[in-house]
Formats: structure tokens, C-alpha cells, sequence
């Protein structure tokens, strides 16, 4: 094979691992393909919650046309026992040949072994393929791995001048329909998403995936430091269909906690941080520590101030309306309190396009959790 075979097939393996991005964790979303004399005899990727891996069933597919094959796999396999065998054990019982990977896997447990168990095996390895294409999709996972918290997406939907309602508080509908289903898009490829307390009661949100065909649905979360939230709304209503979780503080009385998990929710006690709510830091390391390992947050102002001011958000997604609200709307961030135009949480742009009448863009950290 030659180097533009191996990053053609790995283009294909990364865009079956994408179909994972959601549905998966605690797991990677991994995409793998066999490829033998030049065909695709096999292709997998990881399966809703996280069995069987992208290897097990790209290896299903291909059966005993593996044997001689190439294996194309968007992360290290794993190597050790856990529901199921080694992957790096399967690939070279099925009698793979050669193995390519884009990223060596972080968790302790496979870290260069999964690559050294293949090369024991008598199997070619080449790893490094397409790696800061694959990084980018393996963000959150190795964000959980490496620093304990999920990957946080910010949305933020807004007018020109960046404000995200009316001084009423009316916002309905800022942007238009082709934007509000990209939102959903957003909803199905992450774990969760999140709103602060003020948005649940102002707004009083589904927050699950709709017009999509999706049954998978993400985790509802709500930071809320004393769960004063309306036990009659919609959250409250689903949390037995749809889960729910209430990230609160000590404040929050054992009363209010037991009507909340008696309706199906469940109840996460974080730090609160002296006159400022809860500790976001706390509130990130709680649900990496769950198994999170993408956050898509919704909203609204002062939680999405609460997270950019902490570092906390990896990336940064703008629906821009093409109206203008006026500097007695509502702005999209509540206060960061900066002293310097330096210390401003800054971004850089992957990617803008056009929606609908809107404009998207996406907008990354600079600090990657690679190292």
C-alpha cells in the first residue's frame, strides 16, 4: 500500500467512527476498515454504547476474506480483557497482516500495548495516519482520559451584535429552521447537553433530538446550585424516558433532591466557589469522572461566562442571524470580568458556512488535549 492508499482508507474509517460520536461513551468512537487487494471487505464502527467495537464488526463483515488484509483503524486497539477480548487479539486471529492506526490510545490499559501486542503477532504496524484528523474526532474521549473532564462545545445562537433575546426575554426564533436542526445534528453527536438553572426555568427545554429520526437520545444536564427548578415542567415530566442530571450544590435541601430523584433524576453534588456558584471546574471533572466525554451546552448567559472564564470550552459553535437587537437585549455570555484584552478566552476558526439564512461557524481551543 502506498502512503495515499493508507490515508485514502483512513479517510474512510474516520468517517465511519463519526457515526459513533454521541452514542458511545464512556468509549471512543472508533470507525475500522479491512481492506484486502485493493477492495473494502470489511468496515465497522463502534456500536451504541460502546459493544462491540469497530474491529469486532468490520472483522464480522469480512470473515475469512480477512486473512492477508489490512486493517484501517481510527485508534489504537485495545489490549486488554474487559466484556470482550483484546481487538488486537481478534485482528491477528482473523489473519490481518498489517495494521494502521491514526492515534495510540491514552488509557492506561492499552497505551502502546494494543500496538505491541500486533507486533508480536508477526503484524506490520503503522501508526500516525491522518493523526490531527483523528484527534480532532476523539477530542472529548481524550479530553476525558487526559484531563478527567468531557469536551465542551458552546453553542451560541445570536444576531448580529450578539445578543441571543430581547430585553422581554423573547428570542423565539432568532435564527431559522435549517439552523435549529443543525442544533439537533449538534444534540445527536454529543453525550449531553446542558443548560444553567436560569435557562431551565426561563425556558423550560426538552433538550432532546428531534426531527432527526434518532432514538438515542442525550443526557439532560442542568447545573443548578439549589435545584430550585419546576418540578411540573418538561425535564421533570421525561426523566424517567430521557435521563436527567442535576448537577447542585450543598445548598440544595435533601427534600428538593428526593422529589427530583422520586421523578427519575439523577442528583451530582459538586463545590460551590464563595459568591459565585457552582465550581465549573467541580461540575466538568463530576461528569468526566461519570464517563462524559462530550458536552454540548446550550445556555445561558452566565453559565456559558462561567465556562469560558474557567477554560473550560474546547470549542465554541456561532449560528449568526442576520438581524440586529440592540444593546438593551440580552448578550449571549453574562460578565467575564477581564482587566485586559489579553485575558480574553480566545479561539480559533475551523470552519464557516452558510445555513439556511444564517451563517455557522466553529470555533476551537488552541490547546488541544494531546500531550
Amino acid at each position: 500500500m502506498t502512503r495515499d492508499d493508507d490515508e485514502r482508507w483512513m479517510r474512510a474509517a474516520l468517517s465511519l467512527g463519526r457515526r459513533g460520536l454521541g452514542n458511545v461513551w464512556p468509549n471512543p468512537a472508533v470507525g475500522a476498515v479491512v481492506v484486502r487487494d485493493g477492495r473494502v471487505v470489511g468496515r465497522g464502527w463502534t456500536q451504541p454504547g460502546g459493544r462491540p467495537h469497530a474491529e469486532a464488526v468490520a472483522l464480522r463483515a469480512a470473515g475469512p476474506r480477512a486473512k492477508g488484509a489490512t486493517a484501517y483503524v481510527t485508534l489504537e486497539p485495545c489490549a486488554h480483557h474487559g466484556r470482550t477480548p483484546p481487538c488486537a487479539d481478534a485482528l491477528a486471529a482473523a489473519g490481518i497482516v498489517r495494521v494502521v492506526t491514526a492515534l495510540g490510545d491514552p488509557d492506561p490499559r492499552v497505551s502502546g500495548r494494543g500496538h505491541a501486542r500486533l507486533r508480536e503477532a508477526g503484524i506490520e504496524v503503522r501508526t500516525g495516519v491522518l493523526a490531527a484528523e483523528a484527534a480532532r474526532d476523539q477530542w472529548g474521549f481524550l479530553s476525558r482520559i487526559r484531563r478527567g473532564r468531557p469536551m465542551v462545545t458552546l453553542k451560541l445562537a445570536t444576531s448580529l451584535d450578539g445578543r441571543i433575546a430581547l430585553a422581554s426575554g423573547e428570542s423565539r426564533w432568532i435564527t431559522g429552521p435549517e439552523a435549529r436542526r443543525r442544533v439537533h445534528l449538534l444534540r445527536a453527536m454529543h453525550d449531553a447537553v446542558m443548560v444553567g438553572g436560569g435557562t431551565a426555568r426561563a425556558d423550560d427545554p426538552s433538550l432532546t433530538v428531534r426531527g432527526l429520526g434518532i432514538d438515542r437520545q442525550p443526557v439532560r444536564v442542568v447545573l443548578s446550585s439549589r435545584l430550585d427548578l419546576p418540578l411540573d415542567g418538561q425535564l421533570a415530566a421525561t426523566a424517567r424516558d430521557v435521563p436527567v442530571w442535576l448537577v447542585h450544590g450543598p445548598s440544595a435541601t435533601p427534600a428538593v433532591r428526593a422529589a427530583w430523584e422520586g421523578l427519575g433524576a439523577t442528583c451530582i453534588e459538586v463545590p460551590e466557589l464563595p459568591g459565585r456558584g457552582l465550581s465549573p471546574d467541580a461540575a466538568m471533572a463530576a461528569l468526566g469522572k461519570a464517563g462524559m466525554t462530550r458536552v454540548l451546552c446550550e445556555g445561558g448567559g452566565g453559565l456559558a461566562a462561567s465556562l469560558l472564564g474557567a477554560g473550560l470550552v474546547d470549542r465554541l459553535v456561532t449560528f449568526s442571524a442576520g438581524i440586529v437587537i440592540g444593546g438593551d437585549g440580552r448578550p449571549a455570555t453574562g460578565p467575564l470580568g477581564l482587566d485586559r484584552l489579553a485575558e480574553a478566552p480566545a479561539f480559533e476558526l475551523a470552519s464557516a458556512e452558510v445555513v439556511g439564512k444564517d451563517v455557522m461557524t466553529v470555533w476551537q481551543s488552541p490547546r488541544p488535549p494531546l500531550d
